[in-house]
């Protein structure tokens, strides 16, 4: 996969004419460009220069005495191809934010559906407009309802919306809205298992519990959440099983059973206890939550909470072993 939209960062010294000879006739040369000044005003002391191609590309370019800023989800011209990358949150105030003026503006002229998902089209623009992933990425949101087994969409994006309006996950935005990934390829389980986690954040933050994402542990990788309470922190791991329509497993309970088989034997095997695991089977249909919540399989792992969210908020599920978070679910 290609990675999120992000700035590269030059030193350089920087003049139009320079921009017109190493950066637009680059592009042209290479795509078909066209080169004008932005739509919006650039942060002040900075000129700027914006980039169309003839397949639909994008580029930003913005420079002053000091530095410049480039971002594009296109080809990189080659005298910024020893330059660092850095993402919204790394860059001077003046210069993401007028980025990101430009770049919701396209997003929203390409896809005016999310026009009415302001908070949604800002938190997953890296990825809305990156090089790879920006057709996949609204297509899963759009015509698959971001995993959840709805044929209207909108109820979805309604949800993400409002959960992400609350700003919780702000701080955390490159990291989680990298986890959708930026592929040419649709892969609806890996994309849906990806807002699992935002589920499971969800279920966080509307129990009242603080939490960090991607938390280091002493084993040297990452779980998926510390969540701290008044006895302490925490640990949880999210899993989320494809529902039988998506994989080749004999029943939900069976597709249950099996993925959360699987990461009890990697990351949990490898922590040595302690961790709940929640297993977010959100995607997973009525008929088919019907059977998991009437068996209530074992997951191999205690403690877990199995569950399934809907898009107006709701949620049910059931626990195995002694659950240290009150999420809301269990009786």
């Amino acid at each position: 996969m290609a990675s999120l939209l992000r700035f590269r960062r030059s030193t350089d010294s920087w003049s139009v004419n320079k921009v017109r000879d190493r950066i637009f006739r680059s592009l042209d040369d290479a795509l078909g460009a066209e080169m004008s000044t932005p739509w919006f005003a650039p942060p002040d002391g900075y000129e700027a220069r914006r980039f169309e191609m003839d397949n639909g590309d994008i580029a930003l370019f913005a420079w002053n005495d000091h530095q410049a800023y480039w971002m594009g989800n296109t080809e990189t011209p080659q005298i910024l191809w020893r330059t660092a990358k850095f993402d919204f949150a790394s860059v001077p105030e003046g210069i993401a934010d007028w980025a990101e003026r430009e770049l919701l503006a396209q997003l929203h002229e390409e896809s005016p559906w999310l026009i009415e998902y302001p908070h949604l089209s800002w938190y997953f623009l890296p990825v809305f407009l990156s090089k790879d992933g920006r057709e996949t990425s609204r297509e899963f949101f759009k015509t698959h309802a971001a995993g959840f087994p709805i044929e209207d969409a909108d109820p979805a994006l309604e949800f993400y919306e409002s959960f992400l309006a609350t700003g919780v996950l702000d701080e955390y935005r490159h990291l989680m809205a990298g986890k959708l990934g930026t592929s040419e390829g649709l892969n609806l389980i890996r994309m849906t298992a990806a807002m699992g986690e935002f589920n499971a954040a969800y279920l966080l933050h509307t129990a009242g519990y603080n939490f960090e994402p991607e938390a280091p542990v002493s084993t040297g990788h990452s779980l998926d959440f510390r969540v701290e309470t008044a006895q302490g922190a925490h640990l949880a791991e999210v899993t989320h099983p494809a529902p039988p329509h998506r994989r080749s497993t004999s029943s939900a309970v069976e597709s249950v059973k099996r993925t959360a088989e699987t990461k009890v034997d990697g990351q949990l095997d490898a922590h040595g206890g302690g961790v709940l695991l929640l297993v977010d089977c959100t995607s997973f249909t009525d008929e088919e939550w019907e059977h998991v919540e009437a068996a209530e399989p074992t997951v191999g792992h205690r403690p877990a909470i199995v569950y399934r969210l809907r898009a107006d908020g709701s949620v049910a599920g059931y626990g195995d072993g002694r659950v240290p978070l009150n999420l809301g679910i269990l009786d």
